[in-house]
């Protein structure tokens, strides 16, 4: 099977099974495991680069009120390349090419090329809860032939989720947790990020499980008190996000907030542990846990 992943968590929950060698193309962003930066790459974006917090809320929002792709497909290296399978989401208007655009191209590539004895089959991943990537990785593998791999993942990460439970349950004090996926604008936390923080030990606070991530109001969050606050803007890498809470220091709110004062704030890497659906979700919860222990920031 030839696969084309245009999302960095499948790309990392197909190497993760064994169906690596059948990648033959990712995405501008698919940078883990290393063996996907060789791949060819499908993707190009036009949100902007080493901007502000702010500035790059702009822009997505004015593109997203025009209509406009963050995101473009190389249809004609996809056409070249010739998958049996694209796998896709729906989910998020600003996380991934869209949709429509992954389909078009796959019509007019089938269209184009009647004599291929496989049609291009495209799958949409739409999970919202950690349970909802278990399916993912299942389905994945039932779909690619590597059942039985991804079964023994699923079952190792499983594993994992019920040690941290064990860890946790006793526990009388629970942090009240509030997790920023995006800092000017703030933003809540969503989909499946509460339940991390449940499962790490805390309690998530000015959240939206299951949903979206919403914006906050300043105001909201004095009044919610959280003893705990992780840093994890959607797409950033560690660097990126220390320099969110430096723009965060001009906030007068954020200064008085309490956790920030007892400097209980992490920062976390939110685009290799937060905000793609994938096994590192595990370790993400892990991660937050020890920092509930040990109160170290986090430096991976």
């Amino acid at each position: 099977m030839r696969i084309v992943s245009l999302l960095p968590s499948a790309t990392e929950i197909l190497f993760g099974i064994g169906a690596g060698d059948e990648v033959v193309g990712v995405t501008h962003e698919c940078d883990y495991p290393p063996e996907a930066l060789g791949l060819p790459k499908l993707t190009s974006a036009s949100t902007p680069g080493g901007t502000a917090s702010a500035e790059i809320d702009r822009h997505v929002r004015a593109a997203v009120h025009a209509g406009s792709s963050l995101y473009q497909l190389d249809s004609a290296l996809l056409a070249r390349l010739e998958p049996d399978l694209i796998v896709t989401q729906e989910l998020c208007a600003v996380c991934a090419v869209s949709y429509e655009i992954v389909d078009s191209a796959t019509k007019l590539m089938n269209s184009c090329h009647p004599e291929r004895s496989r049609r291009t089959r495209i799958i949409s991943l739409e999970p919202t809860s950690v349970d909802d990537v278990f399916a993912n990785i299942t389905q994945l593998g039932e779909i690619s032939g590597h059942s039985t791999e991804a079964r023994n993942l699923v079952a190792r990460l499983e594993s994992r989720v019920g040690a941290l439970r064990a860890k946790t349950a006793g526990r009388a004090k629970r942090p009240r947790t509030l997790v920023l996926e995006w800092t000017d604008p703030p933003m809540s936390a969503g989909h499946w990020i509460p339940e991390l923080v449940e499962l790490a030990g805390g309690i998530p606070v000015l959240a939206n499980p299951g949903a979206n991530s919403q914006r906050l109001e300043w105001s909201a969050i004095a009044q919610a008190e959280p003893e705990a606050v992780i840093v994890a803007p959607c797409g950033f890498d560690l660097a990126k996000t220390r320099r969110a809470i430096e723009e965060l220091e001009a906030v007068e709110t954020w200064r008085s907030l309490a956790a920030r004062l007892a400097g209980r704030v992490l920062a976390l890497d939110g685009n290799a542990y937060l905000s793609r659906p994938g096994p590192r979700l595990v370790d993400a919860a892990e991660i937050i846990e020890r920092w509930y222990t040990v109160g170290a920031e986090y430096a991976g």
